[in-house]
């Protein structure tokens, strides 16, 4: 059973008010009939430029934003029709890690206490568990233990967001949308936070939803890629190969965007200069 199935979901608001937004062709959405489905084991990179609807629609998976239409199944369950006592239940299995590290946590809370908000919302564990799950949450982010009375002011920007990712894991979730999780980074951060979302997945078997706008960093860390146009899926792909021949205008104006080519070998050309900075060895993001 596939871990989250979308079912022609569509949603529309005006972005002032949350109300409907009429015009002479009738309502305009945000998301229009979207359908995908995420595997166990599997990251989907959700790809599109500003305005293409892929925050909204990573609002909907997490339960935050019902949609108009459409279903959301959650192991096969429905997250907005489902009883009080059900989506609590389906909501375990979803984390989310935001773009703004800084805006995403309690200035006031210690690592500790910011990186256990799940734990207090769905399992009950002594002291000395928590303890030792947070310690090996740290771990999983390559955090030391050391980090756990530290307030959000006293740790750099990738490594929030390394807490931010230990908060998501720590509660053994199905899948973890990550909605520009790495755009507010440096160059050498995103490559390390990549490298971290990497190891988890493999050694974990964990499942993500990548949302971006960076192809570098969604063919680094995805299985497949889709790409996302004024609401509409435009296109899917499971090989950069295919996303390459792909027709489509959005397609290819996200990749002329973010990657230089070499026609001659039909190949993507390395950003040398891309690699030097992050200081990470050619190829790190291949």
């Amino acid at each position: 059973m596939a871990l989250l199935e979308l079912s022609r979901v569509t949603h529309a608001y005006d972005s002032a008010h949350g109300f409907l937004q009429k015009s002479k062709q009738g309502t305009q959405a945000v998301v229009k009939d979207v359908s995908m489905t995420l595997e166990a084991g599997k990251c989907i990179g959700l790809l599109g430029g500003s305005g293409a609807g892929k925050s909204t629609l990573g609002k909907i998976m997490l339960g935050l934003q019902r949609p108009q239409s459409g279903t959301v199944l959650i192991h096969g369950k429905d997250m907005y029709t489902s009883d009080k006592r059900t989506k609590k239940q389906l909501r375990k299995h979803i984390q989310a890690v935001f773009q703004d590290c800084y805006s995403s946590v309690n200035s006031k809370m210690t690592a500790a206490q910011i990186i256990s908000e799940p734990l207090d919302n769905f399992e009950r564990l002594t002291s000395r568990e928590k303890t030792y799950r947070i310690g090996e949450a740290l771990d999983m982010v390559g955090l030391p233990a050391s980090a756990i009375n530290k307030l959000p002011k006293e740790f750099s920007g990738g490594q929030l967001q390394r807490i931010n990712i230990a908060r998501a894991m720590i509660s053994n979730p199905s899948f973890i949308v990550l909605d520009e999780a790495v755009s507010s980074l440096d160059v050498a951060n995103q490559v390390h936070i990549i490298s971290v979302l990497r190891d988890l997945k493999e050694q974990r078997d964990m499942s993500y939803i990548f949302i971006t706008h960076n192809l570098k960093a969604a063919f680094a860390l995805c299985d497949q890629w889709t790409v996302m146009d004024h609401g509409k899926l435009c296109g899917s792909f499971s090989t950069k190969a295919e996303m390459m021949k792909s027709e489509e205008i959005a397609v290819k104006q996200l990749l002329d965007a973010s990657l230089s080519t070499r026609p001659e070998l039909g190949t993507i050309r390395k950003d040398r200069h891309f690699y030097a900075e992050s200081g990470q060895r050619e190829g790190a993001w291949a």
